[in-house]
């Protein structure tokens, strides 16, 4: 539990980007999300073997599924914005809520340019430790199916022998939309990545 908690504290210090939600004019609505360049390091540090998969659910509009497991424990954040990148951040945001880190201000209304993005240079990005509040209980860990980690490996390791193969690009494709939410989506994805992987 104390590696959960370490989690929950460097996604906190690691609120320092924006993600932009939505697009009215010459106005963005933007929103606090970690930082990837600044969480990649700490949870470095936290495991070795830490990993965050990303899944476009859509591409208009742009839903991305964050998916982040460390040391075992695994947490998703899901979130749609402008772009798919702005998506990917804000999915992280979403994620880090699972561990109880919430942003220090509600999205806000920024000017916005085509060419620079939108204006967040004097916004506050300091997200401070809670020194004086008693930490929260992280919210329980959704129940594992075994065989779903079974079927993840499995394409996982299909995947690796894809990237070898050289067709790593099109596996990409099939796995925009997620490993599938149930075992039988899994083993329709795993088949289609097979059927690359022999062609």
């Amino acid at each position: 539990m104390a590696d959960l908690h370490r989690v929950r504290d460097a996604l906190r210090a690691s609120m320092t980007a924006w993600a932009t939600l939505d697009l009215r004019g010459d106005q963005a609505r933007v929103a606090l999300a970690p930082d990837l360049d600044v969480l990649a390091p700490q949870l470095d540090q936290l495991d070795p073997a830490w990993s965050l998969t990303w899944a476009c659910d859509s591409v208009t509009p742009p839903v991305v599924r964050a998916r982040l497991t460390v040391h075992g424990a695994v947490r998703e954040g899901l979130a749609t914005a402008h772009s798919l990148q702005d998506a990917k951040r804000a999915a992280l945001a979403d994620l880090a809520r699972t561990y109880g880190v919430r942003p220090t201000s509600d999205p806000v209304w920024v000017e916005y340019d085509p060419e620079d993005g939108a204006n967040t240079t004097e916004l506050e990005t300091d997200t401070p430790a809670p020194t004086e509040t008693p930490e929260r209980p992280l919210p329980p860990e959704p129940p594992r199916d075994p065989q779903m980690e079974k079927a993840r490996r499995h394409i996982e390791d299909l995947l690796e022998q894809l990237k070898v193969a050289g067709r790593g690009g099109e596996a990409a494709r099939i796995l925009m939309r997620g490993y599938g939410e149930t075992l039988e989506e899994s083993r329709a994805i795993y088949k289609e990545l097979h059927a690359i992987l022999k062609g």
